[in-house]
């Protein structure tokens, strides 16, 4: 169980790199294949894109395909989006390779999400799960300023092969670890339609929407607020996010143990304490120390609420939590978008830099708000772990059998 782990920890943090390197590396991309900074930032949509769209649709075609097997393919294809990002010739080429980069994402995060919970007890399936989300908290401390430093001193095609061969060792690490874990005789896509069309499901993906638009709203300027306002220098930026992936860190090591004891009030805590450390920044922004601090908090609170609301969306789904887990993951993406967008208009309004601070706050809270509205709409509540899928019957005998033995 534990190499297994160790293997779903390894995948998420080769994706986590890829996510989010490519920002640091805009301008080397940019002059590599010959457009401007702001058309190079496109291809940070286009992986974003093939989150959202590949989530729901590898899942949806690999609806029967046993839990390992697609987990390979999906690595597999992540590995070739990355390779051929490296190779990418020009720009084109290069927002179809990241396009295709991303179409693995969510169904890995969903996918081993559900593999994770059904390698341990069920009172430990959300520590299960948040060690998976471990590896791309680390990410962000570990692979995204490395691979930044390789790809400015190398060039930012290094940094995509980086990945790629860490991918594949990724790859080999589940291909030898991870167990057979046998779908149902239900298996298939309109078994995962029809969990996805749990109203409990669905407002669980909208409060993800809106909730994590609120983390987004600040991360996506924090370079700039922390340069305009707080008057840290360019080159603090790798300082900076490091914080942040440290805070992520501690916030998935909490959500773990907390979520397996209360679900519920897990993901409460973690929106209302995100939208005090958003707000809170709004004012600490001015100075240095306190802005790092808070930093930290904020970083903390965004990871905290990702297992509870995975472990939520697994646990309403039932017997087939997969398509919603990886939807979870789309859910995140356009909050990405959302929540960078309703910054930028804040601080276009004339705002000034320090307010998307205080939009993150507001979306966090009605986060909040969709949360109690799921609590309160919920007439049939579960506990914390989602459903065992069931079992062929003739592995049922051969379970019997064995557990029949003296």
């Amino acid at each position: 169980m534990p190499l297994a782990l160790l293997a779903l920890a390894a995948a998420a943090f080769c994706i986590g790199t890829t996510e989010f390197v490519t920002m640091g590396l805009l301008p080397q991309i940019a002059d590599g294949v010959g457009v401007s900074v702001p058309q190079a930032g496109n291809i940070v949509s286009a992986y974003a894109l093939g989150v959202v769209v590949g989530a729901p649709l590898l899942t949806g075609i690999g609806a029967r395909i046993p839990h390992k097997r697609l987990l390979l393919m999906l690595c597999g294809v992540f590995v070739i989006g990355n390779a051929a990002s490296a190779l990418a010739p020009t720009f084109g080429w290069l927002f179809a390779a990241r396009v295709f980069a991303g179409l693995p994402h969510g169904a890995i995060f969903g996918v081993g999400a559900v593999v994770a919970a059904r390698l341990v007890a069920p009172e430990r399936a959300a520590r299960a799960v948040s060690m998976m989300f471990l590896g791309l908290t680390i990410a962000n401390i570990i692979g995204v300023p490395a691979g930044t430093a390789l790809g400015q001193e190398l060039g930012w095609r290094f940094t995509y092969l980086a990945v790629t061969v860490l991918s594949l060792v990724a790859l080999a690490g589940l291909a030898l670890f991870i167990p057979h874990q046998p779908r149902g005789p239900k298996a298939g896509v309109r078994h995962e339609l029809r969990a996805m069309g749990n109203t409990q499901v669905g407002i669980g993906l909208i409060t993800a929407v809106v909730g994590f638009g609120g983390f987004f709203a600040v991360y996506s300027y924090l370079v700039p607020m922390l340069t305009n306002v707080t008057g840290m220098s360019d080159s603090s930026t790798t300082l900076v996010l490091a914080l942040y992936g440290v805070g992520m860190t501690l916030g998935t090591l909490l959500a773990g143990p907390l979520t397996d004891r209360a679900l519920r009030p897990t993901l409460y805590a973690g929106f209302l304490l995100l939208a005090v450390g958003l707000a809170v920044f709004y004012f600490t922004v001015h100075s240095t120390v306190p802005a790092l601090v808070t930093v930290v908090f904020i970083g903390m609170m965004g990871s905290f609420i990702t297992t509870p609301l995975q472990m939520l969306l697994m646990t309403k789904a039932k017997n087939a939590p997969t398509m919603a887990a990886a939807s979870n993951h789309s859910a995140f993406n356009l909050a990405n978008a959302g929540g960078a967008w309703l910054g930028g208009l804040a601080i276009t309004a004339g705002w000034g830099w320090a307010s998307p601070a205080l939009v993150g706050s507001g979306l966090a809270l009605a986060g909040l708000a969709l949360a109690f509205v799921g609590a309160a709409l919920d007439r049939n509540p579960d506990r914390a772990e989602p459903l065992p899928e069931p079992v062929t019957e003739g592995a049922a005998v051969l379970e019997a059998k064995g557990s029949a033995r003296p």
